[in-house]
């Protein structure tokens, strides 16, 4: 069986041609490592590098734009709030499975933070029940985080609780770490918003979100997938409100006002966001969100 890590390497590899994987590089160096005035060495400036970080002076002298490097003061922790309930077996919008997304994006960035030196750990669970890994800093710690998580949502009985999650980490984890929240649509609530508030002012919090598929799809998505059933209640969506006009219109109105309290809690708290319906378009996302939360700390 291929390892997950594997998996999620190729697709951060694919878009080398694009050089994204230098500019991820560079994006997560400059959020997430710390800066120093000691001096390390030189390197030639790739893409995704920031201008700040050249020293003119060397790059007038030998011709070529040149990077200056410093030591790393300390190393960061990520920690990863993934939310582990039965909801994540539904589709993204892409068609393909939440989970799959979900293990995609823990693993894009607890590769980069592997790769950058950092320690990582995984807080996940649902309704039921919230569990914690040790931290880790390997490739083989991180398979080991994705396999549990695929494992715990392919088991999950109970429904999302990310309220749960986030209460978890608000009363337990006191040394600052920077939080990547890996979630979904289902709206935010008063709790939410509590909780955010509070882990704030202890953390560095990111916050990414997982699309569900449409819930009247196409006959063509149909065929695929078969008849769309709600993963939490099993019920089966009629065919009679596929392409219904004032079923469109209602969902679409309610799926508008959910992102819009989303976006503007997030907004509002100064919570670096972004939304991930699609594989393909995973890395790119990251990388575009990476690179706002980078420039804003200019």
């Amino acid at each position: 069986m291929t390892s997950l890590v594997t998996q999620v390497k190729s697709k951060l590899f694919i878009h080398s041609s694009q050089k994204s994987m230098h500019a991820l590089d560079g994006a997560y160096a400059s959020l997430l490592r710390g800066r120093s005035l000691d001096f390390e060495d030189l390197r030639p400036y790739e893409f995704g590098d920031h201008v700040r970080d050249i020293d003119w002076r060397a790059t007038a002298k030998h011709g070529e734009p040149l990077i200056k490097r410093t030591k790393a003061t300390r190393k960061h922790t990520v920690l990863f709030l993934v939310d582990a309930g039965r909801g994540m077996k539904a589709l993204a919008e892409d068609e393909s499975g939440k989970r799959d997304l979900v293990v995609l994006l823990t693993g894009a960035l607890g590769f980069l933070t592997v790769r950058h030196g950092d320690d990582f750990s995984v807080v996940y669970g649902d309704a039921a029940s919230v569990r914690r890994l040790a931290p880790g800093s390997s490739e083989g710690s991180l398979e080991h985080a994705l396999r549990t998580v695929t494992r715990a949502i392919d088991e999950s009985t109970s429904a999302n609780d990310r309220d749960r999650l986030l209460n978890y980490v608000a009363r337990n984890i006191a040394r600052r770490m920077i939080v990547v929240i890996v979630t979904d649509e289902a709206p935010v609530t008063d709790e939410t918003d509590r909780m955010l508030r509070r882990l704030r002012v202890q953390h560095d919090v990111i916050w990414l979100t997982v699309r569900d598929a449409d819930p009247v799809a196409s006959d063509s998505a149909d065929a695929t997938h078969g008849r769309r059933r709600d993963v939490d209640t099993g019920w089966a969506v009629p065919d009679f409100v596929r392409g219904d006009a004032e079923v469109l219109a209602e969902l679409a109105a309610q799926e508008a006002a959910d992102t819009a309290r989303r976006h503007d809690l997030l907004r509002r708290l100064e919570i670096t966001h972004s939304e991930f319906g699609r594989q393909d378009a995973a890395v790119p996302t990251l990388l575009s969100m990476l690179n706002r939360r980078s420039h804003a700390r200019l």
